[in-house]
């Protein structure tokens, strides 16, 4: 069988499930990290908290709180990559062993396929888990850069050095940072990507759910609302 004959084998509303995937997927990353200028997402409003925290640190002496700070991110990322490698573990064993899948399939009364439909439904979600484990990887590893810059700035306030490198920390802190929230959404689009199992109308209900709820989480949630209050004291 060629992978022609393959893709005769899904209707043309999987692709259309398959596409919005993508599409919203994509669309959602890139409006957060560049959302309209009167209308920051919670990622850009924690960005400035973030070269705040690393500026406060000059001062801060000693600085064993920081230090135990960037320690928790590490942990946090080192926590994500492991879980998204044995997810991923889990989903080659059933693509080797794809008959779980079917009986699953049919004792919901869903209509069969061969299995070689269920394998590239299984294998679009261990893409996007293998996305996620690289952002978060790379995400562990850019925060200990974070700390070695940290450990950089000058223990002396007047240091010429000390706001220069404390600004380099903060930048590698924010990037890091985006990595490990992209690694987050396409951890949540992996799991929405799961649903194609139970056919395209369920992937395209799954895909909008999880629009709304990253949407909400950053432009609409409780808790951005106090990140964006400013403290009495500050005369703004």
């Amino acid at each position: 069988m060629t992978w022609v004959d393959r893709l005769y084998m899904f209707a043309p509303l999987d692709y259309t499930a398959l596409a919005l995937l993508v599409l919203v997927w994509a669309g959602i990353g890139w409006l957060i990290e560049h959302p309209p200028a009167g209308r920051p997402s919670v990622a850009e409003i924690m960005g400035g908290f973030r070269r705040d925290w690393m500026r406060q640190m000059v001062t801060r002496q000693p600085r064993i709180f920081d230090s135990s700070l960037i320690g928790n991110l590490r942990q946090s990322t080192a926590f994500f990559a492991s879980a998204t490698m044995i997810a991923l573990g889990g989903g080659l064993a059933l693509i080797r062993n794809p008959e779980p899948v079917a009986a699953l399939a049919s004792d919901l009364a869903l209509s069969l396929h061969p299995d070689v439909v269920w394998e590239i439904k299984l294998l679009v979600t261990l893409l996007f888990l293998t996305s996620a484990f690289l952002k978060f990887v790379w995400a562990n590893r850019l925060f200990g850069y974070c700390s070695v810059v940290m450990g950089a700035v000058p223990n002396d306030p007047e240091d010429p050095l000390a706001l220069a490198r404390a600004d380099q920390a903060a930048e590698i802190n924010i990037t890091a940072a985006r990595s490990f929230n992209r690694g987050l959404r396409t951890t949540y689009f992996g799991l929405a990507s799961a649903t194609w199992l139970l056919g395209p109308g369920a992937l395209i209900a799954a895909v909008l759910l999880t629009l709304a709820m990253i949407y909400r989480r950053e432009f609409s949630s409780a808790s951005r609302a106090v990140l964006l209050k400013v403290p009495p004291d500050t005369g703004s």
